[in-house]
């Protein structure tokens, strides 16, 4: 028995079949092998055609399959991870209309900032956790506005995991989590954001039908059994955007337990048990995948632009030439913590979420040209990073988290030891890494819905722990120290 779980990226979408007893991953596969384009017309402007997420899935599919020789009839339930915060329009005979605007598009920052000013402040955060800022529903009111032969056209509006399913099944449905990454959830009264649609001049009728994240989301037609070699009637019960489904993957369901990823940018999504959001929109607030109107789970999402690129940076204008990362982490470990005294602010790639969009740029504080060498400036360049995870940390704190662990997968920063141990010290959180990724957390989401697992416990019971990190008590207050360093200058930057 096993489940299939896709993972529609920007760059590529993957698919893994993981086996139920044993929670293993028996074949995976991404399409393409290059990243996928995205068109951009303008600047600051991204699309793709949802048309290519398809075709890009049918390859991944037929290699997996081709991979593990699984017979279609033993593909239980199929889940669905996705890139978050786009804008798929389709008609009544559910052809898609244009282009999707996606995540990292820019153009409808000006029709969230008017909503969030006539709306008012209080109503957009108490309600909507979050201004309508540049996500979906924002996103429609430019095509509203700019497209509107397009927008008479218009019988559903999906998000991109909405779309996929559509053409798994040929039923439109959409979650909770995803409306209110869309900003069109109303966290209040538990209901679609009926006041936004009326600013904005949406028709409710928009809004695909609400479905349980876990559950039966429709089942495979036969026409999408054809092209894919899946079968007819295969169930699709579980779908989540990439952020909350990561968070999924590695097991954090619950208050106080938090998501991260470490590459180019950095993720901190914690997951919250009471409705709460920040007065100051330094991070964004979504229904994570186990939230009910019973059961608050709210998933505070931190994206901070500035972290391993910044070591990237180091190791190719600092490091000794020709080094790998793993010699690059002993040399910066030859520094003592704190770098005696060295400080770097790592938001050298542009405006940062979390310092309110400010642009506040890399800087490097606290050199003795008689002092310090390259390990100084390699372990700064790291504690930066681990100091900008905790910045955040402490507002999701201030919104009254506590955070005891951090999941993460054992790869980019996270295979850093000296990252690892900072990110410890300076939190006092136990760090655990795993051994997975979004697409088989999709495939074990789906395993939830179907009910094949009882629970979320028993499907990620298997789930391979690599490793734990404790806080070295010992260590602690250098850690500290140095943090509240970094900080003052943070601080001083946005004064």
């Amino acid at each position: 028995m096993y489940l299939l779980g896709y993972d529609i990226g920007s760059s590529s979408v993957k698919a893994s079949l993981v086996r139920v007893d044993d929670g293993q991953c028996v074949a995976s596969a991404f399409f393409p092998k290059s990243e996928a384009e995205i068109i951009a017309v303008r600047q600051g402007w991204a699309e793709q055609h949802p048309q290519a997420w398809w075709e890009h899935l049918k390859m991944a599919t037929s290699a997996v399959m081709s991979q593990s020789g699984v017979e279609a009839a033993d593909i239980k339930a199929i889940g669905i991870s996705y890139q978050m915060h786009g804008l798929v329009c389709v008609d009544k005979q559910q052809r898609v209309l244009r282009p999707a605007i996606i995540w990292c598009d820019s153009r409808a920052v000006p029709y969230g900032a008017a909503a969030f000013e006539s709306l008012g402040a209080d109503r957009c955060l108490s309600c909507l956790l979050n201004s309508p800022g540049n996500f979906t529903a924002s996103k429609l009111a430019w095509v509203k506005e700019n497209e509107p032969e397009i927008f008479a056209q218009i019988d559903k509006i999906m998000l991109p995991g909405d779309y996929i399913a559509m053409r798994l099944s040929g039923e439109i449905c959409t979650t909770v989590s995803g409306l209110s990454e869309g900003i069109l959830w109303d966290f209040r009264r538990h209901q679609v954001a009926d006041f936004l649609l009326e600013y904005y001049g949406f028709s409710p009728s928009l809004i695909p039908e609400v479905r349980p994240t876990f559950s039966e989301q429709g089942r495979v037609s036969a026409e999408a059994a054809a092209e894919l070699g899946l079968k007819a009637g295969t169930p699709i019960t579980y779908r989540a955007g990439d952020q909350p489904n990561n968070a999924l993957s590695l097991n954090v369901f619950n208050p106080g337990e938090i998501a991260s990823t470490a590459g180019t940018s950095g993720v901190v999504y914690g997951v919250n048990g009471t409705i709460n959001y920040d007065p100051r929109s330094r991070v964004n607030t979504f229904a994570h995948v186990n939230h009910t109107a019973e059961q608050t789970r709210l998933g505070v999402l931190l994206c901070i632009n500035g972290t391993g690129i910044l070591n990237s940076w180091m190791k190719r204008n600092v490091a000794p030439e020709g080094i790998g990362y793993e010699e690059m982490n002993r040399i910066a470990s030859e520094a003592p913590i704190g770098a005696e005294g060295v400080s770097i602010l790592p938001f050298g790639n542009g405006a940062e979420r979390m310092l309110e969009n400010r642009e506040v740029g890399c800087s490097i504080h606290g050199i003795h040209f008689n002092r310090h060498s390259k390990a100084h400036l390699l372990r700064a360049a790291q504690e930066g990073i681990v100091f900008s995870f905790a910045y955040g940390i402490e507002i999701m704190q201030q919104m009254g988290m506590e955070v005891t662990k951090i999941h993460a997968g054992r790869a980019n920063m996270f295979l850093s030891p000296l990252f690892r141990d900072t990110l410890a010290g300076v939190t006092g959180a136990t760090i655990e890494l795993f051994d997975t990724d979004g697409s088989v957390g999709a495939a074990k989401g789906a395993g939830i819905g179907a009910g094949i697992y009882a629970s979320p416990q028993e499907a990620f019971s298997t789930l391979r722990r690599l490793q734990v990190i404790e806080p070295n008590s010992s260590d602690v207050p250098a850690y500290r120290a140095a943090y509240e360093r970094w900080k003052a200058l943070v601080d001083d930057k946005q004064a």
